[in-house]
């Protein structure tokens, strides 16, 4: 039997999560592989509040001052999705978010560095940080921005394609860099 749901002006907002929302960098890695300027991240647990603080705590564990906030924006959609799957993490999740401190985003690196020291030991910063670095480094928008070019295995290994291409290594003097196969 189908009901009809009314509510009022207060019961939906109280019941509304947040939104997550930002702009694609132009000139960026991920400009040439977004859909559009915008991206948005829905959430379904938590408020935009504790998104934007998780997107500074992601971005305090893992920084790349040049990488778009849309690939951190991948991890809080993540962490939103195991929160609204079950009550402890999403318990968890927002007395971390409390224990940050509303100033916690705005403050300097550093002084985000501090808080987290602090915390580091924790179920809610060990969970913050596999997930940062699970979801972050296997995002397409991050394959792009470090110029991975996937696995290699399937395309006859990395020797032959690319295994040398690092620009931001510096070349290896041709005495320390060993023997090479037969046929290369």
């Amino acid at each position: 039997m189908n009901q009809l749901i009314t509510l009022n002006r207060r019961e939906l907002l109280k019941t509304t999560t947040g939104l997550v929302t930002g702009w694609v960098v132009a000139g960026s890695s991920l400009a040439l592989i977004a859909p559009g300027r915008a991206w948005a991240v829905d959430l379904v647990a938590l408020t935009s509040f504790d998104g934007a603080m998780l997107m500074s705590m992601a971005r305090t564990i893992a920084p790349h001052d040049k990488l778009d906030d849309a690939a951190y924006a991948l991890v809080i959609k993540v962490v939103d999705g195991d929160a609204a799957k079950d009550a402890n993490t999403l318990k968890m999740i927002k007395e971390g978010v409390a224990i940050l401190g509303t100033g916690f985003a705005a403050g300097s690196e550093n002084a985000r560095v501090e808080v987290l020291k602090k915390i580091e030991s924790s179920a809610f910063f060990q969970t913050m940080r596999v997930k940062t670095l699970q979801v972050l480094y296997s995002s397409p928008i991050a394959y792009a921005y470090f110029e991975y070019e996937g696995e290699a295995f399937s395309k006859g290994g990395y020797l032959f394609r690319g295994f040398n291409d690092l620009r931001w290594l510096p070349e290896v003097p041709a005495e320390d860099s060993g023997p090479l196969p037969a046929g290369a």
